[in-house]
Formats: structure tokens, sequence, C-alpha cells
């Protein structure tokens, strides 16, 4: 009689096996090759978890895209560069010639930026694949400034002028194209000049251009604080600013009001309300940016822009504004949850990423595993028990059929019944557990098997 590993622990075999081959086999009676097989599944999971706690950490260098030194953009990156600093990242700062010059170079696949800031209106419904925003930083206003006494309110006054657009690549140039353009200015007898905001503020000084359009993206605040308070410098108040951003809409243009004195109180500046416009910016990152980067890099975003300013309000910026850039999925977590409890917990930006990994890692582990191990000893109790009660269904049926007195014929018909059952009984393979309930069946198929021999006895 073959009864399958009641005693299987003490054999040779076994003590070449890995223990918890043998516990399996043991315990749930698995084939050496099935319990072989469950274990290289639980081994490749926890490999699979281990592998994924590696490849997921964050980098320890990131790379964003400014803009011209003395920009906006630029003091946003230094800003950004100094609190991420604090958490042991390092922020490697790239000049560029504005918007356009971000976009462009963002898009290029071996730049090795990762984060940028690009103005919109620049791409329209077309946002070019691999690029995610995560969200709009702040309003980008637009400043023409222009020579004289007397504020003019409407761009078509300055035809026939010579005007500094900015350099190619920068977002001022695009927008001004736009702008001038929708006023029917495009060329003769306007003289557009494309030149650096620099150089262009230079000429503009020096009398050598009637007008100038700047941007914070490429346009030194110094620049710009010094035509604000030049008496003989004027800047453009917009007072077609609402019909520019309902005609404009593809450029998501905000109509932008600065206060009386909202510059300067002491020297009235402006003297009074001046109407701009202006494009939002949005932060820019490349899909696949590292989600713990990505939280760290909004939660130094909202200290920078959060604040209360001239043109915003406190916390107004950063905000999951849907604009021309699809929201990156990390994004919209952090709006609606922030950057986690762990980050709070643990001071340490690097400790508490590593403990979310792990968490990450394990929990969906033991989620599948433990209800696995739960399941498992349930599943196969009932199938081993279900070989033993089809193993009586036929046992019962036989012994039914036993009456007296049998003619021997009959005898020897249900006998032969009854070792068929036997060997199907012998042939069962159950654990050591199902023991008692294996040697029960036995015994009634002797019990069986004694009442047929009294049967023909008598």
């Amino acid at each position: 009689m073959r009864i399958f590993a009641i005693h299987r622990m003490h054999q040779p075999k076994d003590s070449r096996r890995p223990k918890i081959v043998v516990a399996l086999i043991e315990t749930f009676g698995f084939s050496p090759l099935l319990a072989s097989l469950v274990v290289l599944f639980i081994l490749a999971l926890a490999s699979a978890a281990i592998l994924w706690v590696v490849l997921s950490a964050p980098p320890r260098t990131i790379t964003i895209i400014s803009g011209p030194p003395g920009s906006s953009f630029q003091r946003n990156a230094e800003a950004y560069q100094k609190a991420l600093a604090e958490y042991g990242i390092t922020l490697k700062i790239a000049p560029s010639g504005g918007s356009l010059d971000n976009l462009q170079r963002m898009q290029a696949k071996d730049s090795g930026i990762d984060l940028g800031f690009v103005q919109g209106g620049l791409v329209g419904e077309n946002p070019p694949p691999g690029l995610v925003s995560l969200g709009t930083i702040a309003y980008q206003p637009l400043w023409i400034f222009h020579r004289g006494t007397t504020r003019i309110s409407r761009l078509s006054d300055l035809a026939g002028k010579r005007i500094g657009i900015g350099a190619p690549g920068s977002g001022v140039q695009s927008l001004a194209h736009v702008l001038l353009g929708a006023n029917g200015i495009t060329g003769a007898p306007t003289t557009l000049v494309e030149q650096p905001t620099e150089e262009a503020g230079k000429a503009f000084q020096a009398g050598q251009l009637d007008a100038i359009f700047m941007m914070g993206d490429s346009a030194p605040m110094q620049t710009l604080r010094t035509f604000i308070r030049a008496p003989d410098i004027q800047a453009v108040s917009f007072t077609q600013a609402d019909a520019y951003v309902r005609r404009l809409s593809t450029l998501n243009l905000n109509k932008i009001v600065i206060p009386q004195g909202g510059i300067d109180l002491g020297m009235n500046l402006p003297a009074q309300d001046l109407t701009l416009v202006g494009p939002g910016v949005e932060l820019i990152a490349r899909k696949g940016l590292n989600s713990a980067i990505s939280d760290m890099v909004l939660y130094v975003a909202q200290k920078v822009h959060g604040r209360a300013g001239l043109l915003t309000k406190r916390g107004e910026f950063p905000a999951p504004l849907v604009r021309e850039f699809p929201l990156s999925e990390d994004a919209l977590r952090f709006y609606k949850s922030g950057r986690g409890f762990m980050y709070d917990l643990v001071h340490s930006f690097w400790l508490a990423n590593l403990t979310n990994r792990l968490l990450v890692a394990i929990v969906p582990f033991f989620l599948v595993l433990i209800p696995a191990i739960r399941f498992l000893p349930v599943a196969y109790r009932w199938s081993v028990q279900l070989r033993i009660y089809r193993c009586y269904r036929p046992l019962l049926q036989l012994e039914r059929d036993v009456e007296t007195p049998l003619a021997p014929a009959r005898v020897e018909e249900l006998l032969g019944r009854l070792d068929t059952i036997e060997r199907e009984v012998n042939a069962l393979k159950v654990p050591a557990s199902f023991a008692s309930q294996f040697y029960d069946l036995r015994n009634h198929v002797v019990f069986v098997r004694n009442r047929l021999k009294s049967v023909v006895t008598s």
C-alpha cells in the first residue's frame, strides 16, 4: 500500500531540498515540483519588489532650464536651487534665451533637461509629446514701454515706429508678433528689431528705439525698474485688455491690473492704474520625472511662489490650472493630498522616501502573499477531503449491496469491486496532517471486507 509522505520527511531526498519546499510538501501535500514552483514564485515576487525599490530611487541631481541672467526665470531657478539643496537635492541651472528656447530644448531627447519654465501661448492645442505640466506658477505680464510724456493705450499707435521685440527664442518675441499682427502691424513702415533684451534696453535708452516689448522671462528686473521710474518713458496701459483676452484665447492671456502706487507709494508709481496682459507661466517637466522629485519641486514651488505679491494673492500659485500642457498625475496627486505624511514625520527626505518605497513594495507583496497563504490550506484541505469522500461514495454503495444470503457469484463480484476501491484508496496521496482520516478510510475498507467474509461464512 502506498501512502504519500506520512513519513516522507525522513526520506533522504528531502534532506537535500530547502526546508521551505519540504514544509510545503508536508503541510499541503504538494508534489516536489509544485512546491518548488511556489517557492520560486515567492522569491520572484520578493526579487521584483527589491529591484523596484532600488530602481525607483530618486536622482540626487536634476537640471532646470531657466532664462537669461537677471530674468525672473533665472531668479526662480536660483530660489529652487537653494531650497532643494536643504533636502540634499542638487539642482543644476541651464541658462537660456527664454520661454521658446526652453520649450525647444526640453523637446530634445538628449538635452538632459528635467524641468523648465514656459509661458503660455507657445504651443496652442498641440502640446509636444513627452512634456507635462506641474502647474501654473505665476503670471507673466507683458511690459511695453515707449518714449514720450503721454501714455498711449493702443498698440496701433506704435505703427511706423522702431520697436524692439526681443531675441529669437524668447517668449516676448513670439507674443509681440501675435499682438502686433492683431493690430495690423507686421512690417514696414514699422521697424521690428530682433535683439536680446539687454541690448534692446540699451538701444531704447540711447534713443535708437521708439518702443520696446519686455517680459520677465528674458528681461532683467533692474531694467524694468529703470524704465518704470524714468520720467520720459511711459508704459502702455491695455485699455482693450478684455478684448485681447477673449479674441486671442489660444494665448491664454490674463488681464493684470497694477494699482496706482503699487510699485512705489512714495513716488506714486504708477500714477494711475496700469492694465497689462500676459500669459501664465507653467513649470514643465519631462514625462517620467521621479514622483518623489516632482513632489519636492512642487513643495519648494509653494514656498517660492505662494507668497503674496504685487500680481498675486497668498497661496494663489502654484495652481493645477489646465492650460496647454496636460497636468502630470504626480502633480494632481500632490495638489489633492500633498507630498505625504512620511515627509512630515521623518525630516530626512531620503529616509522618508526610502520608507515610502519600502511600503509601496512590501504592502502589495503581502497583500498578495498573505491571502494566498490563508487560502491555500483551505483550498487544499477541501481538495484532499473531496478525494477521500470520493472513495467513501462507492464504499457506501457496496455496503448497501451486501445482502444475506448472497450467491457465491455475487460475493465474488462485490469482492472485486472492493479490491478496486482499495486500490484507489492505496493510490491516494495525502499529507501527514490527513493521516487520521486516511487510516479511518482504510479501516472502513477492512470493515466492509470483513462483513463480506462474514456473509460468505454464514
